[in-house]
Order: C-alpha cells, then structure tokens, then sequence
C-alpha cells in the first residue's frame, strides 16, 4: 500500500503498510496508480516527487514468498517473470515522470528496491543505518535487463557497478555516495525526509516546465529509454 500528500507543488508518495515492502503485483500496481494521479494534478509550471517508506526497509524488493504460493498452475518463475515484468513499467514511469524525483531512502533498499531508489533523479540515505544491496548474485538470480542497463546509465563508474552487481557489496550511505549513487546523506529517516523535502523545495522553486524536464531526463537515458519502451519528443516551451 502506498499513500500521497500533496504540499504545495511537492507530492510525497509513502510505502506503507508491512515493514518489507516486497514489490508484489497489489503494491506495483498502487504505485503506478498513485503516480499516475501525481502526473495528473501536477502543476505544468513546477513540481516535484518524493518517494520515501515507512519502516526499516524502504523496499526488500520483488516477493518471492508470493512468487512461492501456489494456485492458478503457475510456477516460481512464472509468478517472478509476471512481478519483474509489472515493475519494469514503474521504472518507466518514474523515467518520464515530468518533474523532478527524489528518492527518500529512511530503510534498507534490497534488489528491485534498490532499483527503484536508483529509478529517481536524487536519492538522500540516512546515514545511521540502511543499506543498498542487489542481492540477486547471493541468492542465485540473473538481472532483468531493464536492471542491468539503469545500472549502466545510472552507475559511471564500472569498478562500482562490479562491486554492486557482481560481489554483492552491501553499501552503507558514505560508500554509497563516494560510489555516485546517493547525492546526499542524511543523520536519521526524518533527517532523510527533511533534506528531500529542502531539496524539492528549491527545484520547485526553480519553475521548470515539467514536459521539457521529463523529455531532457529521457536524453541522459537514451539506453534505458529503448529498453522501457520509452520514445523521445522535443518540446519547446519558451520563457524567453
């Protein structure tokens, strides 16, 4: 479950409910839905999203106790194949959502957690605790590709991206910034928020037309863009 306040122009979509948030097919499908209102009620002229949890986890990834169950004759993998799928147009969402996002890590980001983190053009992290772990090479998983090429283009450095993706490495805030993956680190999870919330506060106040800004990100991630599915247009919205 996910719920969204609306301040001013900054919306701050919240994970709620158990402590995991495990990225099942109810909670993917919340998500999409609250951005889509988001994408609805913001402003054209400036807004901005923080995404932020409740809880030790901000995200424990796909749920593989659900991809467990059983019923309807699918298997593990099938039900892993549908949740993998479902997200992979959340990623796409944040992508060419126009406005800035801003992921508000107060928890642990594991797996597709982590990606989802890595999907907003900020991350602030608390620096008391949490980690960023892809653990997929620990419990014997490949990457999804949409997974590998947000790596890629999100992640410069390669040596990081072996660390991450290849050894597993479990980052605290401090390494995780010297890694380029969080912009700025905060004392506690309300600390997290307080930042992402000033951080908001200034882009907001920057009025940026919101088409022109998702299409700029679009250009950064011209990789990411084809493998989501995800096409390009030129908008043209003088302030001249």
């Amino acid at each position: 479950m996910c719920t969204v306040e609306k301040r001013g122009n900054i919306f701050i979509l919240t994970l709620t409910g158990d402590d995991d948030h495990r990225l099942n097919p109810t909670l993917i499908s919340d998500i999409r839905s609250a951005l889509s209102d988001i994408k609805s009620q913001s402003s054209a002229s400036s807004s901005a999203l923080i995404t932020t949890a409740h809880g030790k986890f901000f995200s424990n990834g796909f749920d593989l106790r659900w991809a467990q169950s059983t019923g309807g004759g699918a298997t593990f993998v099938d039900r892993l194949h549908h949740m993998v799928e479902s997200f992979k147009p959340v990623v796409a969402d944040l992508i060419s959502l126009p406005m800035p996002t801003i992921a508000a890590v107060a928890g642990h980001a594991a797996a597709a957690g982590f990606v989802l983190a890595l999907s907003h053009d900020h991350v602030v992290m608390r620096g008391d605790k949490g980690v960023l772990y892809m653990s997929e090479v620990d419990i014997g998983m490949t990457f999804p590709e949409y997974f590998n090429v947000l790596f890629k283009e999100k992640v410069v450095s390669a040596a990081a991206r072996r660390e991450i993706l290849l050894h597993g490495r479990k980052l605290k805030a401090a390494e995780a910034k010297e890694f380029g993956v969080v912009d700025e680190v905060g004392k506690d999870g309300e600390d997290v928020v307080a930042k992402a919330v000033g951080l908001a506060t200034e882009l907001v106040k920057r009025k940026w037309n919101g088409e022109v800004y998702g299409e700029i990100r679009k250009g950064l991630y011209p990789n990411l863009c084809l493998e989501l599915g995800l096409s390009k247009r030129t908008v043209v919205v003088p302030r001249l």
